[in-house]
């Protein structure tokens, strides 16, 4: 078998073939490896190979399964990180330039986890400088360079975990972990045509990720299906006490009955042509197993909420690099100067925004006792060009707020693949359920991805 047949199996796929014994785990990283130095510079789309890391831990993995000690689902399967998560044996660069050496002697949480499930870490995975934090215009914003989609190289992976999008939708690891704040989950997977679980709020520890924004900063999988997601959000999410900030949540009691799913009201309006007939066709298949009515979002400033929500915290949290001018070392121009910006942030705007997420939340919830998620496109266009600013892409289309929304109500989100659009890239849905409902998001991509083949497709730039 071809490691290009390999390389883009499941999760279940590739762990009954460590288990018939077909392939070790040492052999499968050995091939995601090779993936990983073939494609990854073509791409940008890595920062850190680990590779002396990881065959140490696909050893550790194949003795234990020959001990008969199975750990589960992720037992000798490799991934990669998105590189704002500490890791021992390499540099934690947050994708930017002042950081570029910074090593920190221990596993962040989430990869710690990983481990005791019998994960294999291959190395860390570009992003977006300071994951979007000061700002950014342009795809190259990272001293990695621009990542690009596999579907087509003249094109961003989208961000701010651009690597974790691109090597998954590329064949190069099976998973990876990425992480969000306003987007940076469900972007790249839309972009790079990944399956995308953000987390709802508090349920996976963030400690050893680089902080943007304590109140909205949350770590999840980026994968190939909703059930692999799954799989890698049940082994990192619990509790942590290293981070206080996680939300203790009583599992969802819900009687059985039909899934309610909620249209969001004109978002398909101000989409591209076929981002708008691919989430019609979309509702065609999720229609066969939810009842679906039109729905609209609460009423909220959501730009000028988020905007002062990560302006302060940010601001907090990197005023040393904006005050001392070493974010003058950032690549994209708008992050060299956006910090400057944020110190001068009313404290007012601030406990408004706070406030009014107070409200929100609680109108979400009156929302979610009539529906089980809301479902709408991710984006309402394909993957911008690497060669232009943002500002100057796509002036027709217009985003809805779902994702500010979804991320100020700490609200779980999948993204799922659904077709293509312009230049052949691809496009996706979101599903945005009620705190703790990660099980009925997958529950609701899954059985769109049963009939459907988009998440199983093989970028041709990648499909040797």
């Amino acid at each position: 078998m071809s490691d290009a047949a390999i390389a883009f199996k499941t999760i279940p796929e590739l762990g009954a073939m460590l288990r018939r014994k077909q392939i070790s785990s040492v052999e499968l990283t050995q091939l995601y490896l090779r993936r990983l130095e073939k494609y990854g510079p073509k791409l940008n789309a890595v920062v850190t190979l680990m590779p002396d890391r990881a065959l140490r831990e696909a050893k550790a993995a194949d003795a234990a399964l020959a001990r008969g000690n199975d750990r589960g689902p992720l037992h000798g399967i490799p991934y990669g990180v998105k590189d704002l998560l500490a890791a021992r044996g390499a540099p934690t660069t947050w994708g930017a330039t002042p950081y570029r050496t910074q090593v920190f002697d221990f596993d962040a949480t989430a990869v710690t986890k990983l481990g005791s499930a019998g994960a294999v870490l291959l190395g860390k995975l570009a992003m977006i400088e300071l994951a979007g934090g000061m700002n950014y215009n342009q795809a190259d914003a990272s001293f990695t360079g621009p990542c690009k989609t596999p579907w087509n190289t003249d094109f961003w992976s989208g961000g701010s975990s651009s690597g974790s999008g691109a090597c998954v939708a590329g064949g190069l690891v099976p998973f990876a972990l990425g992480s969000e704040t306003s987007g940076s989950i469900v972007n790249p997977s839309s972009y790079c045509g990944a399956t995308g679980l953000r987390p709802t709020f508090g349920q996976v520890s963030r400690f050893g990720a680089m902080p943007l924004s304590w109140t909205l900063d949350k770590v999840g999988p980026i994968a190939r299906s909703a059930q692999d997601a799954l799989a890698v959000f049940n082994a990192i999410s619990g509790p942590d006490p290293k981070d206080g900030m996680m939300v203790p949540l009583k599992p969802a009691t819900r009687t059985q009955r039909r899934l309610r799913l909620g249209f969001l009201k004109g978002s398909t309006a101000k989409a591209q042509p076929a981002v708008r007939k691919n989430l019609e066709t979309a509702l065609k298949v999720l229609g066969q197993h939810a009842s679906i009515e039109t729905v609209t979002l609460p009423d909220a400033p959501y730009d000028a909420m988020i905007g002062a929500v990560i302006a302060s915290e940010a601001a907090s949290i990197f005023r040393d690099l904006i005050e001392d001018g070493r974010v003058q070392t950032l690549t994209d121009p708008v992050g060299r100067r956006g910090g400057y910006s944020y110190l001068v942030i009313n404290a007012v705007d601030y406990l408004d925004a706070m406030r009014e997420r107070v409200l929100l939340r609680q109108a979400f919830a009156r929302l979610f006792q009539r529906i089980d998620a809301i479902v709408a496109p991710t984006f309402a266009t394909v993957a911008y060009p690497i060669a232009l600013t943002f500002d100057k892409v796509y002036p027709e289309a217009q985003e809805t707020n779902l994702v500010e929304a979804g991320n100020l109500a700490g609200l779980p989100a999948i993204s799922v693949p659904n077709g293509y659009g312009l230049h052949g890239l691809p496009t996706a849905f979101s599903l945005v359920g009620y705190p703790g409902s990660e099980q009925t998001l997958v529950q609701l991509a899954t059985l769109y991805q049963q009939q459907t083949i988009f998440h199983r497709a093989r970028p041709p730039f990648t499909s040797t």
